[in-house]
């Protein structure tokens, strides 16, 4: 091992302690005023096109023979990232104009007329160095194609193991530059999954990779629901015989469990404080309570004869959308907690339930019976009429992305309950994972801040 390989070993190292095994060192450019030069991508209106990008195979800046798999890899990544958001389109490599592993991608080098030529709106170049001992550092650069500009660039130096978490959060700054909104791809999704009649919490990450099993019930899970802060997850299980709500910090996996006399289902946290709203029977029918995140009653925020479940927080915290039955069908209804204000939310279809306000505040996502099936629609959250987004199968359990530009729910069209992702606009619907059995339920995290 050389000395420069040595002092970058032991510099890295350092930094890795301080910032969970990843370090981020310097950036080539950021453009501080580009919310005053460019106008930010807005994907609101169903007949808006995609714009289209293109991701050269990343070089390989010291012809390492490990950079051959791993430039293929990190562009094929970073491709598949930017494809999931459903705002870009990406263009095809063959109709490239150059070879990108030649100098032609270098910054002082690029001919940005032979990407406007293609369509190409935007451009991704970068490179990977290999070090010994399994030490790469990544370059990335986002190109306005037709203005001839670098919008922003990154350097990432870590491990081999840490490329997927470098594209990552490149991915997170285009969409970030690109849009005013901070990307998903550090988020993860929790949903269930029954296989021999038993149902359990698991985790995949944002596109439905690395699913893995959170709880080992071996009974009945439900309801799985994120703190604000990604730390806990509160859930509901029948491991007792009866449904009990269940507090754990996601890393530690302590926690407390709530066994009120009765149910304790459909938690939801309150945004930015460690108290979560759930529906309690313990006083006779359901009604919603505010819960601390150790357990303990605070007030009850319902009082009505009726069914009171399904709690959903705005982002601010200050009102609260839940499903009751006291006019008689399930419905929608909006309460302002400080006011104690309540107005109803549905009036169309007999059945409007599984609330979930969006990250943005605007509007909100349900699962409604329409003609015999449960379909997703979204409602403005100052009421109007619905726009229904599903068509095929049964639907439910509408969730939105941290950034409030997808949408992940669960399905029947295919057959059994599996998990799929759409636009916020009910565009490129597609199942996001299949495991053995039937998923359902699923809840978007926030996106972490350390992956």
């Amino acid at each position: 091992m050389n000395l420069n390989t040595r002092l970058f070993k032991i510099m890295l190292e350092i930094t890795l302690k301080i910032t969970l095994s990843m370090a981020i060192f310097s950036c080539f450019h950021i453009n501080t005023t580009l919310g005053a030069e460019y106008d930010y991508l807005k994907f609101t209106n169903p007949f808006i096109k995609k714009v289209p990008i293109a991701v050269p195979e990343l070089r390989n800046i010291n012809d390492h023979p490990m950079g051959i798999e791993l430039t293929r890899r990190g562009a094929d990544t970073l491709s598949s990232n930017l494809a999931f958001t459903g705002f870009f389109k990406l263009l095809d490599r063959n109709a490239f104009l150059i070879d990108s592993q030649k100098n032609e991608l270098m910054p002082s080098n690029i001919k940005f007329k032979n990407w406007t030529a293609i369509r190409a709106e935007y451009l991704v170049t970068g490179g990977i160095t290999v070090f010994e001992d399994d030490l790469i550092q990544t370059e990335f650069r986002l190109y306005d194609t037709f203005r001839g500009k670098l919008i922003i660039g990154k350097r990432y130096k870590g491990w081999k193991n840490d490329l997927d978490r470098m594209v990552r959060r490149f991915s997170s700054e285009i969409v970030f530059n690109l849009t005013g909104v901070k990307g998903i791809f550090n988020s993860k999704i929790a949903f269930i999954s029954k296989q021999s009649q038993k149902k359990e919490v698991y985790i995949c990450d944002f596109d439905g990779s690395n699913a893995q099993r959170y709880t080992k019930t071996r009974s009945i899970t439900l309801s799985p629901a994120w703190s604000s802060d990604g730390k806990w997850i509160a859930y509901t299980s029948y491991v007792r015989g009866k449904p009990d709500l269940y507090i754990r910090n996601i890393m530690q996996k302590h926690g407390v469990v709530i066994r009120k006399k009765g149910s304790n289902i459909t938690p939801d946290w309150v945004p930015g404080r460690f108290e979560l709203a759930a529906s309690l029977s313990f006083s006779g029918d359901p009604e919603i309570y505010l819960l601390t995140g150790k357990g303990k009653v605070i007030k009850r925020l319902t009082n009505n004869k009726g069914i009171d479940i399904s709690p959903s927080w705005s982002p601010d915290g200050r009102k609260m959308a839940f499903v009751s039955k006291r006019a008689g069908t399930p419905q929608l209804y909006i309460k302002e907690i400080f006011s104690g204000d309540l107005q109803r939310l549905t009036f169309v279809g007999k059945q409007n339930t599984q609330p979930c306000w969006s990250p943005k505040g605007d509007r909100i996502a349900y699962s409604g019976m329409q003609h015999g099936l449960n379909q997703i629609l979204v409602i403005s959250s100052k009421g109007g009429d619905p726009v229904q987004l599903t068509f095929e199968g049964d639907n439910e359990s509408p969730s939105w992305s941290p950034d409030g530009n997808l949408i992940v729910f669960s399905s029947t069209r295919e057959g059994v309950s599996r998990i799929y992702v759409m636009t916020a606009i009910g565009t490129d619907q597609r199942r996001l994972l299949a495991l053995p059995g039937v998923q359902s339920e699923p809840s978007w995290s926030p996106a972490f801040s350390n992956n």
